[in-house]
This record gives C-alpha cells, sequence and structure tokens, in this order.
C-alpha cells in the first residue's frame, strides 16, 4: 500500500477499519505504529543489535542508544518475509517523501500532489456546508490567504478533479502503444548504470590505496622518530582525501537508488496503463497514485498533470 502511495495515516486507517490488530493487540492503528514497520530490518532477514542498552542493571533501566555504545548490523539473521530489494525500496520512498516537504498525512490520495502555480505551496482540502445535506469537499491552496497578496488559483470541487484526471489520463492513452515504447526506453536509460558502476568501481580501489597510505602513515609514526606537526599534517591530507572519496562514493550510490526508484514507479505506471480499458476508464485512488507525480493548478484555470512516464497534459477546468 505504501508503494502504490498510500500515506501511512491512510495505512493505519485502512487497517483499523479491517479490524487488524496491531502489534500490541490494540484495535486502532496510529501512523507512528505504520512507519516503524515501514522501517524494521527485521522483515527482511537481517537485525541490528543493541539499539537500546541497560543503564541500571539493578533496576533494569534502558536507554536508546545514540552513540554510547557500539551497534552491530547482521544480515541473513532469520528468514526474511518481504523481498531485501522491496524493503530497499521503502526506505527510499520514505527519504523521498520526506525531503519533498510534503504533507503525507492527509487520507486523500490528492493530499500534497496538487500545488499551487501562483506561489508553490500545495492545496488542501476544506469542507463547505460540514453540517447539511449540501456539504462538498473543495480544494484551494492552502496559503491562498496567508501572504500580502492572495494566490488567484480557483478551487475546485474533488468529483471534478477526478473528471479532469479521466479526462488527461484518456488523452495520454490517445497513443497508448507509442507512450509505453518511450517510457520503456526511458525506464532502459534509468537503469543503465554504467558509467556509475564504473567510477565506483575506480573510486573503491582509490580509497583502499589511500586507506593503505593512512595505515602506512600511523605505523611510521609509531616506530620512528618524526616530526608530528609534519605527521599531523600528512594524516590530515590523507584523511580528507579518504573523505572526499567516501562522499563522493555515497553519492553515486544514492544517485543509483533513486535512479531505480525512479525506474520502478515508470515500471508500475506503464503496467497500469497498459491494464487500462480505454472504453471504460474511471477515476481509482491506485491508478491516480501509480501515474500522477504532481498536478499544478494555474489561474487561468487550467491544470497540468504531470505523469510518472514525463509526460505533461494540460486539461482546462
Amino acid at each position: 500500500m505504501f508503494q502504490e502511495g498510500m500515506s501511512t495515516n491512510a495505512i493505519a486507517k485502512r487497517l483499523t477499519e479491517q479490524g487488524i490488530p496491531t502489534p500490541s493487540g490494540k484495535t486502532k492503528w496510529m501512523r507512528q505504529t505504520i512507519e516503524s514497520i515501514l522501517q524494521n530490518e527485521k522483515y527482511k532477514g537481517s537485525a541490528l543489535l543493541q539499539k537500546k542498552y541497560t543503564v541500571d542493571f539493578l533496576q533494569k533501566k534502558m536507554k536508546r542508544n545514540e552513540g554510547e555504545v557500539p551497534q552491530y548490523y547482521v544480515e541473513h539473521s532469520h528468514p526474511a518475509i518481504i523481498l531485501p530489494e522491496e524493503w530497499e525500496k521503502v526506505q527510499l520512498e520514505l527519504t523521498r517523501r520526506r525531503n519533498s516537504c510534503r504533507n503525507t498525512y492527509c487520507n486523500s490520495p490528492f493530499s500534497a500532489k496538487l500545488i499551487c502555480g501562483d506561489c508553490g505551496a500545495f492545496f488542501g482540502s476544506k469542507v463547505w456546508h460540514s453540517n447539511s445535506k449540501y456539504r462538498r469537499t473543495i480544494w484551494q491552496c492552502n496559503a491562498k490567504f496567508k501572504g500580502t497578496e492572495k494566490c488567484h488559483t480557483p478551487h475546485f470541487y474533488e468529483d471534478d478533479l477526478k473528471s479532469y484526471f479521466v479526462v488527461a489520463l484518456s488523452r495520454l492513452l490517445a497513443n497508448r502503444e507509442s507512450l509505453i515504447e518511450d517510457g520503456r526506453l526511458v525506464r532502459q536509460e534509468l537503469l543503465d548504470f554504467t558509467a556509475i558502476d564504473t567510477e565506483c568501481k575506480q573510486l573503491m580501489e582509490e580509497t583502499d590505496v589511500v586507506s593503505g597510505l593512512v595505515r602506512k602513515c600511523v605505523d611510521e609514526n609509531a616506530t620512528q622518530s618524526i616530526d608530528q606537526a609534519e605527521y599531523i599534517s600528512r594524516y590530515n591530507s590523507l584523511v580528507e582525501r579518504y573523505e572526499k572519496l567516501q562522499s563522493r562514493y555515497e553519492s553515486l550510490q544514492k544517485k543509483r537508488d533513486e535512479q531505480t526508484l525512479e525506474a520502478d514507479e515508470i515500471a508500475g505506471c506503464l503496467f497500469a496503463l497498459g491494464e487500462l480499458d480505454l472504453l471504460e476508464i474511471q477515476f481509482r485512488d491506485d491508478l491516480w497514485n501509480t501515474t500522477i507525480d504532481h498536478v499544478t493548478v494555474y489561474a487561468d484555470e487550467h491544470l497540468v498533470f504531470h505523469f510518472k512516464t514525463g509526460h505533461e497534459i494540460t486539461v482546462q477546468m
């Protein structure tokens, strides 16, 4: 559910409605519990030891380990119940959502996906006539009345947004075969890690060399009479070089992971588009989450739907 785009709050609500008990046997799920489960390495067959440690053996007081004592990460410590690759993808998606500064606590699939073309803020839902039969849910810019000059982007009803989505999706699928083929080519390009892997290999080789030079520097200082100012200068220079190599390697691995996640999102989008019945396209939460990256709303009352394939479709309100 999380990989399909549901927020942790929405997942908690779904599990509560289905009557599934929490790990502690309670009937109501909380967002924090879902986040804890998503980040728990035990589900992929690994274990991080000493997350907590005992500070008072007599009173058996425990404290969260914040670097006071060593931690040990053990892979394949027990049988996994999900694929390690799937767990890693979830961690990447968790990081992506946190870094996007999007509010993912709302239960609506539209949360954090509607962007104001005037100020860049997200749209939020508001309920009109909540205590009457005329109750309607509208979406408008969250910062519409916060600045000195209010945004001029319009509000719209939720049902209308669903209709606009169907229109945009229908236009996108006008040439479905070509669309899917283009998407596959983009995905192949994203998954071509030849340049990244080559540089990573070179970085690892250079890192091993520098690591050896650091050890040699330390050994020489321990066994020979060396000017300490010169030793410290040489040692710091080698360490700085080592850290730069490590930083570059980590940035390349991060880029690799991000491209993998983007390629997976495109694959999911292409699969969903390929399975659609073109004669009966209807709005579904899962279809929206799988295909839409975000929608930009403009003051002249047109919407630009940004699909995960990289395509953009404009719809007039």
